[in-house]
Order: C-alpha cells, then sequence, then structure tokens
C-alpha cells in the first residue's frame, strides 16, 4: 500500500491585492462557492489551514456569517462534514498577516507559493513543488481570485507554480477548480 502523503501546506485565497481585467489592483468580492469548494478540497488532501484573505470589513463579515452559519449554526448538525471543512477557514486582513501566524505556529518562515494562469518563465512543476514539499517544512500556496494576483505577490514569493493546462487552448479556470486540480496534483502525484 502507497504511503499517504501529509505535506505542511496551507493554502490562502487571497482577495487583495488582486487585479481587474484592466490590470488595476483591487479587492474583489468574497464568493460563497470559493469558500466552501476549497474548504472540502482542502480538508480532502489533508491542507492545515484555508486563509481568506481581504482588508474589507463587509466581506470579513459576509465570511464569518457563512462559516459560522456551516460550523456552529443549524448547518453544523445539518451537514457535519461540511462543518469539518469550513473549520479550516480563517479569515485574515493580508497574506503577510496568514504568514505571521504560520511563522508563529510552525516556528520557521513558510515558502510561499503562488499561482497564475499565465506562464512565467520561472515557473516550477507541480511535481517540483510536490518534492519541495516533502522536506516537512511549512509552506503556503497562494491563489488569486479576480483575474489574479498582483504582480508585487508574484514578484515576492519563493516559487511561481505553473498554470493548470487542459488539452485545450481554453485557460479561465474558477480559482475553486484550479484549487482541486493543483491539490490533487501536488499530493496525489
Amino acid at each position: 500500500m502507497k504511503k499517504l502523503f501529509r505535506p505542511n501546506l496551507y493554502v490562502a485565497l487571497a482577495h487583495y491585492p488582486v487585479i481587474n481585467r484592466s490590470g488595476d489592483i483591487i479587492a474583489s468580492a468574497v464568493t460563497n462557492l470559493d469558500m466552501h469548494d476549497m474548504a472540502r478540497a482542502a480538508k480532502t488532501y489533508g491542507v492545515k489551514k484555508l486563509y481568506v484573505i481581504t482588508p474589507l470589513e463587509d466581506q470579513k463579515e459576509l465570511c464569518q456569517k457563512i462559516i459560522s452559519h456551516w460550523t456552529v449554526g443549524r448547518g453544523s448538525t445539518f451537514n457535519p462534514k461540511r462543518k469539518q471543512a469550513l473549520d479550516l477557514i480563517d479569515i485574515k486582513n493580508s497574506i503577510d498577516d496568514a504568514l505571521n501566524e504560520i511563522r508563529s505556529s510552525e516556528g520557521g518562515c513558510p515558502k510561499t507559493v503562488v499561482t497564475s494562469a499565465k506562464n512565467g518563465s520561472r515557473c516550477i512543476t507541480h511535481a517540483e513543488l510536490r518534492e519541495i514539499l516533502e522536506d516537512g517544512k511549512p509552506c503556503l500556496l497562494i491563489f488569486g481570485t479576480g483575474w489574479g494576483l498582483a504582480e508585487e505577490i508574484i514578484l515576492g514569493a519563493d516559487y511561481l507554480l505553473e498554470p493548470v493546462k487542459g488539452n485545450t487552448d481554453y485557460n479561465h479556470l474558477s480559482v475553486r477548480s484550479a484549487c482541486s486540480i493543483i491539490l490533487d496534483r501536488i499530493i496525489k502525484g
């Protein structure tokens, strides 16, 4: 039987700083589906925590309302499996706040890996990321909403992960679909 691979992996869903279709830096809106589906994928693949990143108070309140419904409200007894997944979500103001929490709990600085639908000259493959994760050190895998992460986040990361490619030229997956595919590729190999 193949040994289960349990990386020391955290995931962030960044709503800021991201870009819009014009390339302007914005804070995008939180969506219920992204939170639910990414939390369920994170739970399935043994991710330690899913950070939802937004500096906007109204968006943080919306996140908390959704999470609370499924973790302490009526939804927690209606669907205990969903409760387990949404218990992984932690809302933070910034990526730096998530990194600081990981640093504090892990006793060391996590590697950062950003995702993008665009190819870059410094992209690593999913297999290379798996190799990086095999050392057991903490890693934060960052997904962007809107039209992707702001360039400052991409340039400041330790690694840029190759885009998810299908068998056509179409390349416009939802962030929740990309997250599931990437987690499967890096965890299952």
